[in-house]
């Protein structure tokens, strides 16, 4: 017996989906079901490495499923996104199946040559977590109702078909005209799809629900389709799943606040907002910790009051390479003389060189002089390396007074080399006095890299840094504050008695 199917679906991209599926997994999984989360086709630059279905071998999938998978408190696998398209540039996405990189196509490339081959990676994985679960919720991408793809939209019509799914539809009212597009999203949807949806849930609502509950009347009335909830507007603290919820690349945004610390002794980190981000989870640690200011920066910004700068991962290294150049960033750096750290791409910036550049980038070059900071050189390789890492850090440089075991996961395309003064860190990692990089992601996540890190921060920066303050992310709490925004608004009794799952029905 396969598990029933809850495909959460959107009006919209970024109606809250992401948040509404973590929710309910844990929310589930606290109820006593094995929960698996699944979501066919995700396009995003954010991924965590996790094993595959056999667990001999490392793979990559959306941040938003681990996420959900641990909300759900079962091990992450590719088969929780089988297909991720990661956006290269110039109209290209690199495709990943079951964790592998394919090959790097345009939209028409893609639906052409790889999306039947995607469809059946994609069913397949479906089958093997139904078989094992109570309840399979699946997450849907963008909107339900774009009608140009009807025929090819793998991570809402195919799901909700090939996985005998029922529909939860999410829209989110900050942004106005709910009802109309909770309306517009059902008259569009191919009728056989149209009968799958079994409620709708509101999310992001500020204000007095007894004002609000005359058009849900009038929308249950119109449609014949219960409205199971009303979420609040809050944000539980998940991970962000790609970069929709960063600032645009012209403007200058703080990703965390200072819980209530005195300028005088906050710092402020600054990470250049690179075109090809990615990977931005990295400093959502650092953001949570108390005195600390994470502050995304245009690649025209003046580093004039930042503390420390950060580097983050790229999807295209050689071509953010070239772009931060172009906007007079490396200038900025030239004059900066704070603690300087670059994670995985940003690691590669920071070196004298980089080799095969042509492997990564959309521009005609083969090697290309990096930023100079560290003497190492990248050799980029077709082959990409995807790893989870459990290591012993001994700290250096920025990172200096660290040590112990840390883990962390790696995506990267080639390697890099140390060629000249300096200490090696982290496996492939190097440090000078006050610059340091990693091909270790969650690097931060990590107390010791963290603290040493921040305390290295506030030593540059002559202020006191206020006693007692780990910081870092809270494993549970966002898991369980999803849970009770979900479940405190929702009617997840009326919503299961709908869906009908039994627990360990995959056993009978």
């Amino acid at each position: 017996m396969t598990a029933p199917t809850l495909l959460v679906a959107g009006t919209a991209s970024h109606v809250g989906k992401s948040t509404v599926a973590a929710g309910l997994c844990r929310l589930l999984a606290n109820d006593g079901y094995d929960v698996e989360p699944y979501k066919a086709q995700n396009m995003s630059n954010n991924a965590r490495a996790v094993v595959t279905p056999d667990g001999d071998d490392f793979g990559e999938i959306g941040v938003s499923q681990y996420v959900q998978a641990r909300a759900a408190r079962v091990t992450p696998t590719t088969d929780h996104n089988p297909v991720l398209l990661k956006p290269h540039g110039d109209g290209k996405s690199q495709l990943v199946v079951q964790g592998k990189a394919v090959s790097v196509n345009t939209a028409g490339n893609y639906y052409d040559d790889h999306w039947h081959a995607a469809r059946t990676a994609a069913l397949e994985s479906h089958q093997r977590l139904a078989q094992r679960a109570d309840i399979v919720v699946a997450e849907g991408a963008g909107s339900i109702a774009e009608i140009n793809l009807h025929d090819r939209d793998l991570a809402n019509i195919e799901t909700a078909r090939f996985a005998d799914a029922r529909i939860l539809l999410v829209a989110d009212i900050e942004r106005g005209g709910v009802f109309a597009s909770l309306v517009g999203t059902l008259e569009l949807l191919p009728d056989d799809v149209r009968e799958r949806v079994i409620g709708v849930v509101i999310t992001k609502f500020r204000g007095s629900l007894d004002i609000l509950e005359p058009g849900l009347d009038a929308f249950e009335d119109r449609t014949g389709v219960p409205v199971f909830g009303v979420l609040p507007y809050d944000d539980p603290g998940l991970p962000e799943e790609d970069s929709l919820a960063l600032p645009s690349e012209g403007a200058r945004a703080t990703f965390g606040g200072e819980d209530g610390v005195a300028d005088d002794h906050a710092v402020t980190i600054g990470v250049p907002r690179l075109p090809r981000i990615s990977n931005v989870t990295d400093f959502e640690p650092l953001a949570a910790t108390p005195g600390v200011r994470v502050v995304s920066l245009p690649l025209t910004a003046s580093l004039e009051d930042i503390d420390a700068v950060v580097l983050p991962g790229s999807k295209n290294t050689v071509d953010d390479l070239i772009a931060l150049r172009d906007a007079g960033f490396e200038e900025e750096l030239q004059e900066f003389d704070g603690p300087l750290v670059g994670i995985c791409g940003g690691y590669q910036l920071l070196g004298q060189r980089i080799e095969n550049a042509d492997v990564e980038s959309t521009h005609d070059v083969t090697e290309i002089d990096a930023l100079g900071y560290l003497p190492t050189v990248t050799r980029f390789d077709p082959e990409k390396q995807v790893r989870a890492v459990t290591i012993e850090f001994d700290g250096a440089g920025p990172l200096a007074g660290a040590s112990g075991p840390i883990s962390g996961y790696e995506i990267h395309h080639g390697a890099t080399r140390i060629v000249g003064e300096a200490v090696s860190l982290a496996g492939d990692g190097a440090a000078t006095e006050r610059v340091a990089g990693t091909y270790i992601h969650d690097l931060f996540a990590n107390d010791g890299p963290r603290a040493a890190f921040i305390d290295a921060v506030y030593a540059h920066a002559e202020k006191t840094r206020p006693q007692g303050v780990v910081g870092g992310t809270d494993e549970t709490g966002p898991y369980e504050r999803a849970a009770n925004l979900v479940g405190s608004a929702t009617d997840v009794q009326n919503l299961l008695s709908t869906l009908g799952p039994s627990r360990c029905s995959h056993r009978q």
